[in-house]
């Protein structure tokens, strides 16, 4: 299904100002291999995942410390906002067509929309104990997002109106979600070691990976129009996932996949970066992929964990992206600088 350049606007919610900033930069950016971090003020905040508004500025979760933090581009104006509901673990958060920040509740089975001005609203989501994770911009200017326990997609439009669908395959465990080009809500199926694809009228396909125990974990469309995807390996979520790999998928369902050269910990999540490049973060590293599948890895200063990947894109795919790839690590956010 072809979609109308209206329609990719749209999903992003790019304003003139940020088109016209884009179209002063090089098109195509290049490393500069430094990197800059951000540590937060309040201890075991617990930064899971990153999103950049149109203006700039910086949103992130706190899973732990359960708030929402924003801040300026050069890591000044911090503000951190306590969500209402103790224990919610917001994990995602992407922006939405109405201009607000809009994120997943994990453990609070409630999707959440913050304004600029810190003010905080929540839609319950009726499959109990559904386990909410990853969230995208639709064409539909609704947001998207997985019930890892659920096994549904659900939807929820900017008034607060929820609809779910369910995956055909059994305790699939939809992991990860994105919005494609082709007007499809992508996602990975983590228990079945699948990728499937909710269209517009709400019918779900699904195609099976090369191996049954892949793994499937965060999932973004590429500047190749392909969905690239991460291989998670270790044991997580009562499985021991034999990924370590980062997979692409064509709109006609061919997979390829491209080993990751570290073997220590797993990859976690995955953006076009400032390059068009496809990284990934994974146990004190970034790592690159280039479209003919070279893999380098970036060590980042303070090691950690990095969980969170941003360059603007935020799980559409990548007309607005900025000269930073900002990421979450330990206690801190920071970026790695592009020219």
């Amino acid at each position: 299904m072809a979609v109308s350049s209206r329609n990719l606007l749209i999903c992003f919610g790019i304003a003139l100002i940020v088109a016209s900033a884009q179209a002063q930069r090089p098109r195509v950016l290049q490393t500069t291999g430094k990197f800059v971090e951000f540590p937060l003020p309040k201890p075991n905040s617990g930064p899971t995942t990153v999103s950049i508004a149109p203006d700039g500025r910086v949103w992130f979760t706190e899973s732990a410390g359960n708030r929402i933090g924003l801040m300026n581009p050069d890591g000044s104006g911090l503000k951190e906002f306590d969500l209402p509901h103790a224990g919610s673990s917001p994990r995602i958060i992407v922006l939405g067509a109405d201009g607000n920040m809009w994120f997943s509740e994990h453990l609070g089975n409630r999707m959440g929309r913050i304004t600029p001005a810190g003010v905080i609203s929540e839609f319950d989501i009726p499959t109990p104990d559904s386990q909410p994770r990853a969230t995208a911009l639709g064409i539909d200017r609704s947001v998207y997002f997985g019930e890892f326990a659920g096994g549904k997609i659900g939807r929820v439009t900017m008034a607060g109106v929820v609809t779910e669908f369910q995956i055909p395959t059994p305790n699939s465990g939809p992991r990860a979600l994105a919005a494609g080009s082709d007007g499809g809500i992508w996602f990975s199926e983590f228990n079945a070691s699948k990728i499937g694809r909710l269209s517009p009228d709400g019918k779900i396909a699904e195609y099976d990976l090369p191996r049954p125990n892949s793994g499937p974990g965060d999932i973004t469309e590429g500047a190749d129009g392909a969905m690239w995807f991460v291989e998670l390996a270790g044991r997580m979520d009562g499985r021991q996932p034999d990924g370590n790999r980062v997979g692409r998928i064509a709109r006609d369902g061919k997979v390829t996949e491209y080993k990751i050269p570290s073997a220590m910990g797993s990859p976690i999540n995955i953006a076009v970066g400032p390059d068009r490049n496809i990284w990934y973060t994974k146990a004190g590293r970034l790592g690159r992929v280039t479209p003919d599948g070279v893999v380098t890895e970036f060590e980042i200063p303070t090691g950690g964990g990095p969980t969170g990947l941003s360059a603007g894109s935020d799980r559409c795919p990548p007309d607005r992206l900025i000269d930073k790839l900002w990421y979450t690590a330990g206690n801190k956010l920071g970026y790695l600088e592009f020219r």
